[in-house]
Formats: structure tokens, sequence, C-alpha cells
């Protein structure tokens, strides 16, 4: 499994940083590269509401959310043209864009937050650009796990990953009227996953992570990204001033998804997940031949 179009480069900047620096500081700065490519979608699309944000105009023909909308099928289209994803990824980035959706529907008819700006492309005030948000992180989530040849062991039964990322995508709408269960569902997530390396490859050697942990930290620069968003006035929470930080509660939350976005993704990447626990020999099998 390699990322298409970029072996070569892989190799070359492997090449340089080996030639210059020690192995564990070579692979950091190869997982920082790779990490930013694997977050290309969500990079470019964040660059672009800070762009928007500065030079749009109120009188201008297209809206700033239609335009947003308009770059972020454009770039799903190239990144497609250019196979930096495949169709069965882009079919599962596409469900969760459908889903994310649905959600923003449901949370701005509830008041949770709001977009102050109007534009032609949206459903029932919900500009379609919105959809791309939640796309991103499974655009992120389909590459990073084919950029660094992931491995995922050992690995909780599949139908009880399914079972909780619908208990969690469903506690978000269910929490208006009933308890709010996240309080067990981090736990759950622990529970499940607390034993799940993620294994990977910035280079040729191999390193690990524990799964809980990876999210964690996923969430946290998701919940940064939130603040962009806020800053820049593109939604806006209830009571929430110009230059508030989001809420911490607003962290968990990603760090909740992150698990409904991670399972949708893993029905076409299954080959990456292992029930058993990693052998040595298998995890230097699994290294990738042409990585840097």
């Amino acid at each position: 499994m390699k990322e298409r179009g970029t072996p070569a480069l892989e190799r070359r900047l492997g090449d340089w940083a080996r030639a210059r620096m020690s192995r564990h500081a070579a692979a950091f700065v190869m997982f920082v590269l790779k990490q930013g490519w694997a977050a290309l979608f969500g990079g470019l699309f964040l660059i672009a509401i800070v762009l928007t944000r500065a030079i749009w105009r109120p009188d201008w023909a297209l809206s700033r959310y239609d335009a947003l909308f308009l770059f972020a099928v454009g770039t799903q289209a190239l990144f497609l043209w250019l196979r930096l994803e495949d169709w069965a990824e882009a079919k599962v980035i596409a469900l969760f864009h459908l889903t994310g959706t649905a959600m923003e529907v449901f949370k701005l008819a509830q008041g949770s937050w709001d977009y102050p700006e109007s534009g032609l492309f949206e459903i029932a005030g919900v500009p379609l650009f919105s959809g791309f948000m939640y796309a991103s992180v499974g655009s992120y989530m389909a590459r990073v796990i084919r950029i660094f040849h992931m491995r995922f062991a050992p690995f909780p039964r599949f139908p009880a990953t399914v079972l909780l990322a619908a208990a969690i995508y469903a506690n978000f709408f269910t929490h208006h009227w009933l308890p709010d269960l996240r309080l067990g569902l981090f736990a759950a997530t622990v529970l499940l996953y607390g034993r799940t390396r993620i294994w990977f490859f910035p280079g040729d050697h191999a390193y690990w992570m524990p799964l809980p942990l990876a999210a964690f930290l996923s969430a946290f620069f998701l919940w940064i990204a939130e603040n962009v968003g806020t800053v820049t006035r593109t939604w806006v929470y209830a009571g929430q001033g110009h230059f508030d930080l989001v809420s911490w509660g607003k962290f968990g939350s990603w760090y909740l998804l992150l698990y409904v976005s991670f399972t949708t993704v893993t029905l076409v990447l299954r080959g990456a997940l292992h029930r058993e626990p990693l052998e040595p020999a298998e995890i230097s099998r699994l290294a990738p031949k042409t990585s840097g």
C-alpha cells in the first residue's frame, strides 16, 4: 500500500533527512511532513476560510459561503483527478459529508450554533460547505492511513466499533431530550480501544501510539481549527463573543466524533485492521519498500 504519485519524493526527502539527522530526528521530520500532506484537504479549506474572510465584500455577486462550497467541490474533484483519493474513499467521505450535514441541520435548528452569512447553496439554513468540514476529517483519515502504511492491532471486533460509533452519533441528537451519555462514551472508547496500537511508518522503521491518544491529539488540532472558524465568523456558537475561545466541551465532541469518522473510513480500509497483536517479524514485513 503506497501513496500514489509520491514515493519518489518521499525517498528523496527521507534520504535528505537521514543524511543530516539522527534516525529518530529524521523520522520526526518525515512524520510532520507526511501529516501535513495527509491533512492537505483540510489545510486548504482552512486557508480558504481565512482568505475569504479577509477579502470578501458583501456586495460581490457570489457570496462567501457559496465561494467556499465551490472551492471545496473543486478541490475534491481535483483530488480525485490527481488520484490523491480513490473512488472507494470518496464514497465513504461523501457518506461522512451527509451525516455531518444532517447533524448541522439538526444542531442549527436547536440553536447550538449559527451561520451569520447566507448563500444559495444551503439546506434549512445550513450552507453546504459545512459538510466539507466533516468530509475533510474523513479525507485526512483515509490519506493518513495510506501515507503512513498504518496498521491497527489488536483491533476490537468490528461490530462493536460500529455499535459504539452509532451510539456516539445518536447521542449528539438525543442529549437534547435525554441524559447526555458522553462521559460513558468517553469511557467506552478507552475500554474498547485501550489496547489498540496504531503502528505507523514515517520512514522504514515502525513506531506506535495508543489509538485513544491519537484521537485525543487529533481532537486538539480540530479544536484549534474550530477557533479559526469562529474568529473569522464563519460560524458562531450561542453566547460566544467575537474573540472567545471555543468551549472545551467542543474538544470533547470532536474526540468522540473522530471515532465515528474512523469507523466510517475503516469500511473501505479493513485490511489495516488486525485482531491480534502484531509480532516483530510481521511488523518488519509490513515496512514500506518505497518510503523515505
